[in-house]
């Protein structure tokens, strides 16, 4: 199978979820749990999306200038500093921790 089949299969199938979804009835999607749950489903794939590519690499755990990063965009997040300003704390942190390292 060449990868352009991947490519393709992979749409199809992300396509035909997306369409089952909207055939989920209307009640389902009223019910409060569901509704509980579903608002936190997208903060735990980003936040393990982020420890994944912050803090893995390959199959161990390692502490680098990433970590430095993420560590930075913490408190600056917590310091309540806008997004953009977050991003580049986190990035020039990283960069000197590369250069320094």
């Amino acid at each position: 199978m060449t990868r352009w089949w991947v490519v393709i299969l992979t749409g199809a199938t992300a396509f035909g979820l997306k369409y089952l979804g909207h055939l989920v009835p209307a009640r389902w999607l009223a019910n409060e749990r569901l509704r509980r749950i579903n608002e936190y489903v997208p903060v735990a794939l980003l936040s393990a999306l982020v420890v994944a590519e912050g803090l893995v690499d390959k199959t161990r755990v390692v502490i680098d200038h990433r970590a430095i990063g993420l560590g930075v965009a913490a408190v600056a997040l917590l310091a309540r500093a806008p997004f953009f300003v977050v991003v580049i704390l986190a990035a020039l942190a990283s960069a000197i921790a590369v250069h320094l390292g």
